[in-house]
């Protein structure tokens, strides 16, 4: 008798916003998590009306959708890993938290807070809840300068200061952060992943001369939690993802696509949906 053999693939879910232009949001998750050879799955926490110019408006999905969505996914296909973007209210934040207290599976947070023109997104009483909710419930939360300088209420802007905050953001819980440079004016720029452990990891690449890189955190973040769910260590799938944004900003930063920062290539060297063979 022949036995059937199946397979399992390593799955990804985005909790995030969604960008209408494809370039951020839940569409650069999918596109990252799919060119890496993860399935992808959403769910969707707001509705920015936004393009390669910036956000004009943001819309609410009503609280109870979103739970109806968790449900939904968690009934069907259990994550092996969550990348969560966008949570703009107190009631979301309280929401995901709840439902994820007892997820097994690793979590990175995007803390989407401030847009790329510096205006904030969320309001401080949101804030202060991602801090002290979500933060203790992920593997790795990923801030970029900005961010980084609204969370710790103090100006972040050099590779010293970069490891001070970063070690200071690992009070409120979480186990590790990674403190992105890409906002440095310098040749080259420097990330810091800071973990729990008293692991500090320096992450280096060349500038490149282009003004496409919209989307670039929800693509570095969406990358990290797909590594994760290829059982990769944290300090490996950021070493990849990162590797990984930086090769689809240098293949993108010719193209043009729209009239203000485009998006990366999440294509440039897409893998094959990868399967496990699962014992029956």
């Amino acid at each position: 008798m022949i036995t059937k053999k199946y397979f399992s693939v390593p799955t990804v879910l985005s909790i995030a916003g969604f960008d209408g232009s494809g370039g951020a949001g839940i569409q650069a998750d999918t596109k990252t998590i799919s060119a890496l050879g993860c399935y992808a799955m959403n769910v969707l926490t707001a509705l920015p009306i936004q393009n390669t110019q910036g956000v004009k408006a943001i819309y609410d999905i009503p609280t109870e959708a979103v739970k109806e969505q968790l449900h939904t996914i968690f009934d069907d296909i259990y994550p092996d890993a969550i990348k969560i973007g966008m949570v703009h209210s107190i009631e979301l934040v309280e929401l995901i938290s709840q439902f994820l207290k007892d997820y097994t599976g690793k979590i990175v947070f995007d803390p989407v807070m401030v847009s790329t023109s510096g205006h904030k997104l969320i309001q401080d009483d949101t804030i202060q809840a991602c801090k002290e909710l979500l933060f203790p419930l992920a593997r790795v939360i990923t801030p970029n300068l900005d961010e980084i300088s609204v969370l710790t209420g103090k100006k972040i802007d050099n590779t010293d200061k970069m490891q001070y905050a970063g070690e200071a953001l690992l009070q409120t819980g979480c186990q590790a952060v990674l403190v992105k440079g890409g906002h440095l004016v310098n040749p080259i720029l420097t990330s810091y992943l800071i973990q729990r452990d008293g692991n500090t990891q320096c992450y280096e690449s060349a500038h490149i001369d282009t003004v496409n890189t919209h989307g670039s955190g929800c693509t570095l973040s969406s990358a990290i939690a797909s590594y994760l769910a290829q059982r990769q260590t944290l300090t490996e799938a950021v070493k990849q993802s990162m590797d990984y944004v930086y090769q689809a900003i240098l293949s993108s930063k010719d193209l043009r696509i729209g009239k203000g920062n485009g998006p990366l290539n999440h294509f440039h060297q897409p893998k094959k949906l990868i399967s496990y063979e699962m014992d029956r």
